[in-house]
């Protein structure tokens, strides 16, 4: 058996730093979206989902790959989304068994009221942290991870 391909210093920091910072940015976005706004941080991510598909329609299981999460998490959070009535369920015309979630226009109402402090705590947390050229490195570089990963399903 092979001995594992440890991680360096350097690495190891690196690797810590990112666990940390996204945990810490995704709690902090969420506590902020939740103060400000009434919503959570995974039902904002599927009202942006929803606003930028076509129709303001995805499937079920398209919005699940998305957010990362189970199909599952996903229907109960829509389910959320559909009791607050800023999203519907929608039969699928192509696939009678397929089930289609809508933003409502009380989505896209909720989504305009939400966004602007969002965006600010997305710049403030992430982007004003960032020195000249940070942005740019760090969308090639988890722009490089998303593409292996999703080539490795």
């Amino acid at each position: 058996m092979d001995s594992p391909n440890w991680l360096d210093d350097d690495e190891q920091r690196a690797w810590r730093s990112y666990l940390d910072a996204t945990r810490l940015l995704l709690q902090t976005l969420d506590r902020q979206l939740s103060r400000d706004s009434n919503i959570s941080f995974t039902d904002f991510e599927l009202l942006v989902l929803l606003s930028e598909a076509p129709n303001r329609q995805m499937r079920m299981s398209d919005l699940a790959d998305a957010v990362t999460t189970t199909r599952g998490g996903v229907t109960r959070a829509i389910t959320r989304l559909v009791d607050a009535g800023w999203a519907q369920r929608v039969l699928c015309e192509d696939d009678k068994r397929g089930t289609l979630a809508e933003l409502t226009d009380a989505g896209v109402a909720k989504l305009v009221e939400s966004s602007p402090g969002h965006v600010a705590g997305v710049r403030r947390y992430m982007f004003d942290a960032l020195a000249e050229g940070d942005v740019e490195l760090i969308g090639r570089a988890f722009g490089a991870m998303r593409e292996i990963m999703q080539n490795d399903k």
